[in-house]
């Protein structure tokens, strides 16, 4: 920035001798600073200055304008690698938080954040910052040049710029602070719209709803792009008013020296200087100008980004992958009770229950008893209001949840699948040149789904679609299970995961459950008494707690 202002400001110098040598050459060759080149070149004549002077003012033009391209080029390189960073940075931290905090919060404004409002930054915090720095200097340097060419016009016309724009930015901020946080409220709304018409496309196609929720997006999307183009226009109106008054104030003073009486040669020379020296100064106003109302602007957006970079990181987010914790024994849910804050319900109320490794129990009740949230606590996802998780005689907090989690393989009601392959669905969370082929068609024959994937053209390379559109609900479940046995965990939790299936289906998908791994503890969650025979035991739970235990 120093540099490229530096050669500003030398060819904005350089264009005294140049305009000199061409309206008095004599002038400028018995001038003390020229004798230095004059000797160089060998020259002994006044006209013989012009080529030389020309060709150094046109080579300071073009190094200057090369500095200042370079200089674009960095600014803009090192501002979307720090949003790469931003947004990997949030992105972590998200994914780090406790899963109570994830159910507390609504995915479309982290997502908005990281991908949308993370650009906001970068185009409309860090540039402006990276500008207002690079134009600082710049004018600086330029008004320094100007004060030395002509005290009086540069400080009558530094005056009249400063005051315009400090005129502007008062009657403008009130309108950047609306439209800055109308633009990061409605974004999200609209993102939020976006995701539940797609997800919920099926019912939108039956109930012919398509145009709800294209007016819902409009109603939000118009507002916000009128905030946007408002910031736009207000930043970057000031700009031709401010043209205006430079050739009003350049017109002015060229009237007022040939009025004085003054050597219109000799004057020229100074015209050119600060005609020049507006012309670079001006767009550095406006850079400046824009710089700010672009901040001002996104002011709200950069508060949600920093919300989400202040996120703390647990302590072993930067540790490396501890071994499992060992399980040899039972799980003891000592005197279990959980709410989710003071104002809330009790969910679970002191629940006493032991669960011994190799069993298979089964989890029933009426909706809202806290079948899953006591599943939840046992994978250290939720930590008990009041109570124990004691593993082995060791009860599981802060410290030792990761290391128990390590044990845990998870089959909900809903399996997530990405639009990859099989055989990354399978070996879900692992980098696609890590995956063990072998332990995947191992996990596919007994989860009894290895025939099937077999038996179509590409095997374990389909592509499966978008949450797993392209396979059956039964087909999904035993991939569920197949990604779970990868996982070679010791406990295997099914949340609901056969309540969508029909009843063939399911009593299927039963006895591939059945036929794992007898050291494999196993707990599922069930509407139906007839989907838990075969377990060892089966809890029945109510709003009051443990009913039953059979």
């Amino acid at each position: 920035m120093i540099t490229s202002s530096f050669l500003e400001v030398v060819s904005v110098g350089l264009i005294f001798p140049f305009l000199g040598v061409l309206t008095a050459p004599e002038q400028i060759f018995s001038h003390s600073l020229a004798q230095p080149v004059i000797q160089i070149l060998s020259l002994t004549d006044s006209s013989q200055l012009a080529f030389p002077l020309t060709l150094l003012f046109v080579s300071a033009a073009i190094i200057a304008t090369i500095f200042r391209l370079s200089l674009l080029y960095l600014v803009t390189r090192f501002s979307f690698e720090v949003g790469a960073d931003l947004g990997l940075n949030m992105y972590r931290r998200t994914l780090y938080q406790e899963y109570l905090i994830h159910i507390n919060r609504n995915s479309s404004e982290v997502v908005n954040s990281i991908i949308t409002k993370t650009n906001v930054i970068i185009n409309g915090r860090l540039i402006p910052i990276l500008t207002l720095t690079s134009t600082a200097v710049l004018l600086f340097s330029i008004v320094s040049l100007l004060f030395v060419v002509n005290t009086e016009v540069t400080l009558i016309s530094l005056t009249i710029f400063v005051l315009f724009y400090w005129a502007t930015v008062q009657y403008t901020k009130e309108r950047l602070n609306y439209n800055s946080r109308c633009v990061a409220d409605l974004s999200t709304k609209a993102l939020k719209t976006l995701q539940e018409g797609l997800g919920g496309i099926r019912d939108v196609l039956i109930n012919r709803s398509q145009e709800f929720y294209c007016e819902q997006y409009r109603s939000l999307d118009m507002p916000m792009r009128r905030s946007l183009s408002s910031n736009q226009f207000i930043s970057g109106s000031p700009r031709h008013i401010m043209d205006a008054i430079g050739m009003v104030l350049i017109a002015s003073l060229a009237f007022f020296i040939t009025q004085t009486g003054n050597d219109a040669n000799s004057a020229i020379p100074v015209l050119g200087v600060i005609a020049l020296g507006a012309q670079r100064m001006l767009p550095a106003l406006q850079q400046s100008y824009a710089a700010y109302s672009t901040i001002k602007g996104t002011h709200a957006s950069f508060n949600d980004v920093m919300d989400l970079l202040s996120q703390k990181l647990p302590d072993y987010a930067n540790t490396s992958v501890e071994s499992a914790l060992p399980f040899e024994k039972e799980i003891w849910l000592k005197s279990i009770s959980f709410r989710y804050s003071q104002d809330n319900p009790w969910i679970l109320s002191n629940i006493d229950l032991k669960i011994k490794k190799g069993s298979c129990v089964g989890f029933i009740g009426t909706t809202g008893g806290g079948k899953s949230t006591l599943l939840d606590i046992v994978m250290g996802l939720l930590p008990p209001t009041k109570g124990e998780l004691v593993v082995d005689g060791q009860t599981i907090n802060h410290e030792s949840v990761m290391k128990w989690r390590s044990n845990i393989a998870h089959v909900p009601q809903n399996i997530f699948l990405s639009d990859n392959t099989i055989e990354e669905n399978i070996a879900f969370g692992v980098p696609k040149n890590e995956i063990n082929h072998q332990m995947v068609r191992r996990v596919a024959r007994q989860s009894q789904i290895a025939g099937l994937i077999e038996g179509w053209k590409d095997g374990y390379q389909t592509f499966v679609g978008e949450q797993g559109v392209r396979l059956s609900g039964g087909q999904r479940q035993r991939i569920g299970i197949a990604r779970a046995l990868y996982r070679q965990a010791s406990i295997l939790i099914l949340d609901e995961a056969t309540s969508a299936l029909d009843y063939k289906t399911e009593s299927e998908f039963m006895k591939v459950v059945k036929s794992l791994d007898k050291n494999l503890t196993v707990l599922i969650i069930a509407h139906r008494v007839a989907t838990l025979d075969g377990c060892d035991r089966v809890v029945e739970l109510s709003e009051n707690g443990i009913v039953d235990i059979k």
